[in-house]
């Protein structure tokens, strides 16, 4: 039987749920979920098999109305993704429906996916009822021709698996681009870094996450088979180094101990996290910064 490989773009309003569908479909944790919107930063590719398919899933920022740089290069990383793309899924609320974020997004659809398929999952029909949730399938469906419309909970998991064998069925024929037991290509010090920044999201509240990035400064492999993961918590202000630090440090040690646990599940090894917190008051506009993300620098220009 012939084998099938394809880059499959997951798009919708922030917090559609595209990092838990994401999460689902690979069955591992490669992209953060937090209660936050706008969260993912960076096109991540989380690789699911199934039966001869293997499916690529990228998973793009929130597609939302952009205010700042790092809002613009992460509009343009979303679209991009889309662009690039062999199938496109569209996450859209059950219980918010046909918001006009979502109708903005169907009326750039056209020139963003030229031609390619675009499939309609409605998430979350857990929290409507039945007939609220067939006329809002009419709705979406009048509003752009999908090649194929799913109803799932990517919290609960209905209606995933039939949504990746469809995908599985559509791919295009072709080789397996990456080996059977590989679940993500970013690379091992981004997955970590992602890690440690959903901890603080989770932690912190109001907009301090969006004023902060973390970066792995060094990864050592030590003989004993642990590894020792060095990295920074970059800021935007001193104010929030005390936020992020707590009183006597309290915050960033909790922060610590949760992304050590789980980095040595993701790993299944010994970690030593040490993190450190520092202020630049410019990196929301340093190239550095947002090649760390997996985002393009000039896309943020306006």
């Amino acid at each position: 039987m012939a084998t099938r490989c394809g880059f499959v773009a997951l798009i919708g309003e922030p917090n559609a749920g595209k990092s838990t569908l994401l999460n689902r479909m690979v069955g591992a944790k490669v992209s953060i979920v937090t209660h936050k919107v706008q969260t993912t930063r960076a096109r991540i590719r989380g690789v699911a098999i199934e039966g001869e398919s293997q499916i690529v899933f990228v998973d793009t920022p929130g597609l939302f109305r952009p205010r700042r740089r790092l809002d613009r290069a992460m509009v343009a990383a979303a679209w991009g993704g889309a662009a690039d793309a062999d199938i496109v899924v569209l996450l859209v609320e059950a219980h918010r429906g046909l918001t006009e974020g979502v109708r903005a997004i169907l009326d750039a659809l056209g020139e963003r996916t030229s031609g390619r398929k675009v499939a309609l999952a409605i998430n979350k029909i857990d929290r409507v009822k039945s007939e609220s949730l067939l006329a809002l399938t009419q709705q979406l469906n009048a509003a752009w021709p999908f090649a194929g419309t799913f109803m799932i909970s990517a919290e609960k998991g209905y209606g995933v698996d039939d949504l990746r064998a469809w995908l599985a069925r559509e791919l295009p024929e072709g080789p397996w681009l990456y080996p059977e037991d590989q679940i993500a290509d970013l690379p091992l010090r981004m997955i970590a870094a992602e890690m440690t920044r959903e901890k603080l999201t989770l932690r912190l509240h109001q907009e301090l996450p969006y004023q902060l990035t973390v970066e792995t400064e060094s990864w050592q492999e030590r003989k004993d088979g642990s590894v020792r993961i060095d990295q920074v918590i970059y800021v935007a202000r001193d104010g929030h180094k005390g936020i992020v630090l707590g009183k006597g440090g309290e915050t960033v040690k909790a922060i610590s101990q949760a992304s050590r646990a789980e980095l040595e599940a993701f790993l299944d090894r010994k970690v030593h996290l040490f993190l450190q917190v520092k202020v630049r008051p410019g990196w929301l506009d340093e190239a550095e910064r947002y090649s760390e993300m997996g985002l393009d620098f000039r896309d943020g220009n306006a």
